[in-house]
């Protein structure tokens, strides 16, 4: 074990122990620190990321969150929670923060509320709230809190991750600050540190140890003889670093060039995943040449998204939906290879936004169930551990896979008695293919070395990766409407159930069209209705999207002008 893994072990030991003589709440502590963090005149909500906003509104979110994450360490029995302070793919001038659980989870959803009550509460009530939060969650205040911490690259980040710490200190927390770290690195580190090393070294070092090994042990096997080329763009954000970082750990295993590192453009400005994804085109700040592989992270690099030009100058997105499909073929491979047979098998979790297509090639061509989860990728987290492996991906490029303990167990004590030899280097394959992969959460270091190994052992370009099956034409609109809470959705967002009149209008329409398909969901944040539409031809998809976009403009009151529906022209 590393001085560093010691120290921060003997830490977090210390805070598990050192609050066992009658602990009470400090009241007067609380309202002391409390008022170098007043709340502004601002509604705050737990979103599907925690909370997010412009970064001078977010010193008295961070100083609670700071609280409710030593209440939430104290309420899971000292067990080491962390808080990561950043934005994602937001622009700069926003910030926010996101709650992890004890083994690399996202924050329990029934914690949400506890987290909205108290970044709402009004700074004289705020002791009040806190005393209904304990009673309500039976908390025993004795317990040690213990808290990590880390924090992106923004300028606003420093000060407000201090507000979080200022929190845990109300609350007699220990705190151990990791500093400058990608959102799963996080992840990584609070998973580590509460399995007691079992998952790996609790560090940002032992984290790229982890990854760099099990990627040149499948090098190895998989026989590889040149290193596989990539251009990285960072986004000009941590991603950048800490790729930089890994590259140090696989010198002469892979080539990375990592564009948008953050010393000439501004974090998530015309780069970054989300802008790839969105605007279907290679970022600035990068030489997108033909032939070549490229790869987008986005701002905390928990995204990551694929592409390429052609020898047509056309522009191709490989992205959640591409990667799962490859992730799961190849899983699939292993598994029928060596013979293992698992009770609940090999699963993908999508969302509706997922391409028709690439639902088809996992059902039709891979014979592998598809599960659709709410938007989210905590839902699609939930939903793949209902599989021995889940392999679940947004189409933004988040998601990873996750192995069931007992079906991770089988695999790694699978007897090679009667296996051939191939047979058997398929199964150190897949067990080291298990090692590379970040379970607890969308990883985009994690996720490109998963990619490039399974485009080494498939001998696939881009293009012939491409080529699996192709997307149907898509196309993401937004309707402002003066009140999205009318519109309720089913589980999984594929259909409304209010208002009902505009769910049958959809299904009269879409019926007009093969392959055709069409839903709407609101905003979490803004009053915003978002359509989706797709369908065998960009021209149909166009029209589909217009005539969808009318119907909510009409139903449930749009704000500005009413959508136009182009002439159909095919």
């Amino acid at each position: 074990m590393s001085l560093q893994s010691y120290l921060l072990n003997a830490v977090m030991v210390l805070g598990k122990h050192c609050h066992k003589k009658n602990i009470k709440m400090d009241r007067e502590k609380i309202e002391k620190l409390s008022v170098l963090h007043p709340k502004p005149d601002v509604q705050f909500t737990y979103g599907t990321a925690g909370f997010r906003t412009k970064a001078d509104k977010l010193d008295s979110v961070m100083f609670r969150m700071g609280i409710l994450a030593t209440l939430r360490s104290k309420a899971k029995n000292g067990k080491v929670i962390g808080v990561m302070v950043t934005a994602s793919h937001n622009p700069i001038q926003d910030n926010g923060v996101k709650l992890v659980d004890p083994y690399g989870e996202m924050l329990e959803e029934s914690w949400e509320a506890y987290a909205t009550e108290l970044a709402q509460s009004e700074d004289t009530q705020l002791v009040k709230c806190l005393e209904g939060i304990i009673a309500d969650a039976k908390i025993d205040v004795n317990i040690g809190g213990n808290i990590v911490v880390g924090k992106d690259t923004r300028p606003s980040s420093a000060n407000l991750l201090n507000s979080v710490k200022d929190g845990v200190t109300a609350f007699n927390g220990a705190c151990s600050d990791h500093g400058l770290l990608t959102t799963p690195q996080l992840h990584y580190i609070v998973c580590c540190i509460n399995t007691d090393s079992e998952y790996g070294e609790p560090t940002e070092e032992g984290f790229y140890k982890k990854y760099s090994t099990a990627f040149k042990t499948l090098y190895k096997l998989l026989e590889c003889s040149s290193p596989p080329a990539l251009t990285v763009d960072g986004a000009n954000g941590v991603g950048s670093i800490k790729a930089n970082q890994l590259q140090k750990h696989l010198e002469g295993y892979i080539q990375m060039t990592v564009c948008n590192d953050g010393t000439d453009g501004i974090l998530n400005e015309g780069c970054g995943a989300d802008f790839v994804k969105v605007n279907q085109r290679a970022p600035n700040g990068i030489e997108f040449e033909t032939g070549q592989r490229y790869c987008s992270f986005d701002g905390d690099a928990d995204r990551i998204v694929y592409y390429y030009k052609d020898q047509n100058e056309r522009f191709h997105l490989l992205d959640g939906d591409k990667i799962a499909c490859l992730l799961a073929s190849f899983i699939k491979e292993k598994l029928d290879d060596i013979g293992i047979q698992l009770e609940k098998g090999v699963g993908v979790v999508q969302t509706a936004y997922a391409n028709g297509s690439s639902t088809n090639y996992l059902t039709n061509k891979l014979k592998l169930p598809v599960a659709v989860a709410k938007t989210g990728v905590k839902h699609l987290h939930h939903k793949a551990l209902e599989y021995d492996i889940g392999v679940y991906f947004e189409a933004n490029g988040h998601g990873t896979i996750v192995y069931d303990k007992n079906a991770e167990s089988k695999i790694r004590s699978f007897s090679t008695t009667n296996l051939s030899d191939d047979q058997k280097k398929c199964l150190q394959i897949l067990i080291a293919f298990i090692d590379l992969t970040n379970q607890t959460v969308g990883d985009a270091l994690a996720d490109m070395l998963l990619v490039e190994i399974v485009l080494i052992a498939k001998k696939l370009t881009c293009a012939s990766w491409d080529a699996e099956y192709t997307d149907l034409p898509n196309k993401l609109n937004k309707i402002s409407v003066k009140d999205r809470t009318v519109l309720k959705t089913n589980d999984n967002e594929t259909r409304l159930i209010e208002p009902i009149e505009l769910q049958k209008t959809i299904d009269e329409t879409i019926v007009n069209w093969s392959c055709a398909r069409s839903f709407v969901r609101p905003s979490g944040t803004e009053d915003v209705v978002r359509v989706y539409a797709e369908s065998e031809t960009q021209a149909i998809t166009d029209n589909l999207s217009a005539l969808v976009s009318q119907y909510v403009y009409d139903i449930c009151g749009g704000v500005g002008e009413r959508p136009v529906v182009p002439p159909l022209v095919e």
